[in-house]
């Protein structure tokens, strides 16, 4: 396999890059600002990206995007309703925007008129109650309306298949959180001054910096693996590929995400630091499709 995003994925990686760091949060209380996130939703809503695998795409270009947009905090739903056009591939969800529920309740709910879910070879649909903001101050959820209802089914290959692109664009998210609170933290630390000097300066600060990043590296390697698998290996293989991504890439980001609050030291601890809210989302992430190491362990050492 050659893990190298060719000129197209790059292009794509730049898009979403870009669209994130203009409209994406800035700040806790951008939050807040309805003009941006109706700009943000505009924007995301032209790209047509949540379409992407009913368009052809690859599970790597999916991971693309969902990791920009963890990097960024994108505040409107997109990993819901990517997963759910996955699914709309070989089942009719009905009319009106989708989005996925995880354990009876809709993720990434603003907008959706229903959530799909996956039980055993079922797919099951339900109306989305109204969206509201939880733990992750980014991805509002809501409990489902009404009795989940079969719409379809797959096949043994295809819920593989959907359960191992679930699994890779979570590990995606992560990465990109990983990559958003490093980022915050090595600006904090190039910025913050004790005795002169920043606190970059100083080896306690480095090498955990250092420590992220070298973290990140392993977790972006894992990743694209796992979405290289989603298409092009087996589909039992592609999910214990995405299964080992998960516990790699969830531990990385929540060390990560903790390594930022610390380096921001009182202030990190505090509502108006932005760094909680990459540990918010990183959380959230970690427990959508979770997996442990017992579903890995076989064969390893």
């Amino acid at each position: 396999m050659d893990v190298r995003l060719n000129a197209e994925q790059r292009q794509l990686r730049d898009a979403a890059a870009k669209l994130a760091d203009d409209l994406g949060p800035g700040s806790v209380a951008e939050l807040d600002d309805a003009g941006r996130v109706t700009r943000l939703e505009r924007a995301v809503a032209q790209t047509g990206w949540r379409s992407l695998r009913s368009d052809g795409a690859s599970g790597v270009e999916v991971a693309i995007v969902a990791e920009e947009f963890g990097r960024g905090l994108v505040d409107v739903p997109f990993l819901g309703p990517v997963l759910a056009d996955d699914l709309g591939r070989h089942v009719a969800l009905g009319a009106g925007p989708a989005t996925v529920a995880f354990q009876q309740v809709a993720i990434d709910a603003c907008g959706a008129a229903h959530a799909a879910t996956v039980h055993e070879h079922a797919v099951l649909t339900a109306p989305v109650g109204a969206a509201r903001t939880g733990a992750d101050l980014t991805r509002p959820g809501a409990q489902l309306a009404g009795a989940l209802q079969q719409a379809g089914e797959l096949g043994a290959e295809d819920v593989a298949a959907w359960q191992a692109l679930a699994l890779v664009t979570t590990c995606a998210d992560l990465v990109g959180t990983a990559r958003g609170a490093h980022a915050l933290a090595c600006d904090y630390a190039k910025l913050r001054e004790q005795y002169g000097k920043p606190i970059g300066s100083y080896q306690a600060i480095a090498h955990l910096l250092a420590e992220g990043l070298a973290l990140i590296e392993g977790s972006v390697s894992v990743l694209r693996h796992a979405a290289w698998a989603v298409d092009e290996a087996a589909p039992a293989d592609a999910v214990r590929a995405a299964r080992i991504a998960k516990i790699y890439c969830a531990r990385t980001a929540r060390t990560v995400c903790e390594t930022a609050i610390q380096v921001h030291g009182g202030i990190g601890n505090t509502w108006e630091c932005l760094a909680h809210v990459y540990l918010r989302r990183a959380l959230t992430s970690t427990g959508l499709w979770p997996v442990t190491i017992r579903e890995i362990a076989d064969g390893l050492s």
